[in-house]
């Protein structure tokens, strides 16, 4: 079961939409490799308004995904793809439903 989550979300800078896209696509098969992220998606809220919303069973996951390789590369890229720096709320989880 899921427990923890992280909402993350990103509004790109003029002209770097489909490049803030591409990178929320490469960023797949990175978490793909984390054990602790139960359930990942990259999402597009608007014309320049993207999103990230992850799950966890527990702290120590969302914790690990925190320090992994997508949030270190997200903060690298930062600045040359984002209009302002990343928002990034921990949430909990009170219901889901998730395949089995």
């Amino acid at each position: 079961m899921v427990k923890k989550a992280l909402f993350v979300r990103l509004e790109a800078k003029p002209g770097k939409e489909a490049e803030v896209e591409s990178f929320l696509r490469g960023g797949l098969p990175i978490v793909q490799e984390e054990l602790a992220t139960t359930a990942w998606f990259g999402i597009r809220l608007g014309p320049t308004t993207f999103a990230i919303f992850d799950a966890f069973p527990d702290e120590a996951g969302r914790q690990a995904h925190l320090s992994g390789k997508v949030a270190a590369a997200l903060m690298a890229k930062a600045p040359e793809l984002l209009a302002e720096a990343p928002v990034i709320e921990k949430v909990d989880i009170l219901a889901a439903k998730l395949p089995q």
